[in-house]
């Protein structure tokens, strides 16, 4: 855990922080190296997302990084992302790319391998680093050149049965964001190049997002603010270019502009409340495709009568290093970051006031693992204030402190900043009280 000899600036943000408390590393503009405590909590997150893409019957697997730019072409989507892409040429001269979303390759996959309606449902993921050659990587990992992201492509015969599983979906999502008490905004949103006509993005509120969401304040309902411009202007609204998407100062100009109109333009879904505008990270993203990809790239069933039928499909990604990114940026404050229990490197960490660990000391660490608790000794030869301010930096959920109450009379100090707790507890009593103050996070 190299957290040592990177000194506190001035207005440290999240990003900031990972660096300093040794979670991430940047090796150049818009790629960082994923240390050992930023490994770990990447890891949490993806077994979280494994647990929910199994509930709906997913199937893992891993696509390669490669792609063709004829694969891309057949799609019509090459022309519209091509500043975006990293390309290259291999020895046969064939035209490749580095992908930054896996569409066309999934299409293809599957296309080459249903052959039945009796095939489908077909629900296929993944969690693989992409890559978008970003003009002005900035804020960490919430805009990078190589991100870690979680997509899942789902297969319906009808659009009927690809509307079911969408909203399913969604909810799935939903219920993900709820699991590490992440408060998202979930929006309706344009699909862009993605193509297709049912689109929600999942959002944090946060100053340093670049997305601008409109908020309903009587009923709540959301809109991304290419869709609530476009909702102004269906109202004789006039002025508004619709671009939510971005540079930082286009998201201040959209600012600046939707408040003058915010009060005016009304909620397309109750038709009274007016609407309250508010800067989001995006977090995650739902697509309804329907044969957008299916067609070109001839994903097609037979069926009973008539000719074969394209295969309506959705798309579904959380990025899950900008999520990394997004937590830290919400959650930090001038200690250090803060993590939900359920994303946290170690849920516990024991910091002893000398570096030297009795066998009590390791019998206690035994005791707190057999609880089922992600447990870390911290037993660097360094001095013990460091220690502490150093695991406040790292944001562990609960820190227990073996001080001279512990040598004197097995008493351990149990402090948890998100719960307000500072208690003094009994070594034997110890396992069950932190497991206690875990659950209730």
């Amino acid at each position: 855990m190299p957290t040592a000899g990177i000194a506190a600036t001035e207005g440290e943000d999240g990003h900031g922080k990972l660096i300093r408390a040794g979670f991430l590393r940047q090796a150049q503009s818009g790629i960082f190296q994923m240390l050992p405590l930023g490994l770990r909590v990447q890891q949490k997150v993806e077994r979280l997302l494994d647990k929910r893409m199994q509930s709906i019957g997913a199937s893992r697997l891993s696509l390669s990084t490669f792609s063709t730019e004829e694969l891309w072409q057949k799609s019509n989507r090459l022309h519209k992302v091509a500043p975006e892409l990293f390309r290259l040429q291999d020895r046969k001269n064939t035209r490749l790319l580095l992908s930054p979303t896996h569409e066309e390759e999934m299409t293809a996959l599957v296309a080459s391998t249903v052959h039945s309606y009796k095939d489908l449902p077909v629900r296929l993921y993944q969690t693989t680093r992409k890559y978008r050659d970003e003009m002005r990587p900035r804020h960490g990992l919430l805009r990078s050149r190589e991100f870690v992201m979680n997509d899942l492509y789902t297969f319906d015969l009808c659009q009927e049965a690809a509307i079911d599983t969408y909203h399913h979906i969604s909810a799935v999502y939903s219920a993900f964001f709820a699991d590490l008490k992440l408060p998202v905004l979930v929006a309706e949103a344009n699909a862009g190049h993605m193509g297709g006509n049912y689109s929600h993005e999942f959002h944090l509120s946060h100053s340093v997002g670049s997305d601008v969401v409109a908020v309903c304040r009587v009923c709540g309902h959301a809109v991304a603010y290419e869709g609530a411009a476009a909702a102004a202007q269906q109202q004789g609204d006039e002025g508004q270019d619709g671009q939510a998407k971005g540079q930082d100062g286009q998201a201040k100009g959209q600012d600046d502009q939707a408040k003058g109109q915010d009060d005016q333009a009304k909620c397309r879904q109750c038709k009274t409340g007016s609407l309250r505008l508010e800067r989001g990270l995006e977090l995650a993203h739902t697509f309804y495709l329907g044969t957008r990809y299916s067609e070109p790239l001839d994903l097609c069933v037979p069926v009973a009568s008539g000719p074969d039928s394209p295969i309506h499909m959705g798309c579904y990604g959380i990025g899950v290093s900008r999520l990394i990114g997004a937590v830290a940026e919400l959650k930090a404050d001038h200690r250090g970051l803060h993590w939900p229990r359920l994303m946290a490197p170690f849920e516990v960490a024991m910091v002893p006031s000398s570096p030297q660990v009795p066998p009590e000391m390791l019998s206690l660490y035994d005791a707190l693992a057999a609880q089922g608790l992600d447990v870390v000794l911290d037993d660097r030869d360094k001095r013990f204030g460091w220690k502490m301010r150093d695991a406040d930096l790292a944001g562990y959920p609960v820190v227990v402190v073996l001080g001279q109450a512990w040598r004197d009379d097995s008493m351990c100090e149990v402090q948890c900043s998100s719960l307000g707790i500072n208690q003094t507890v009994a070594s034997q009593a110890l396992p069950a009280f932190v497991g206690k103050v875990i659950s209730s996070l």
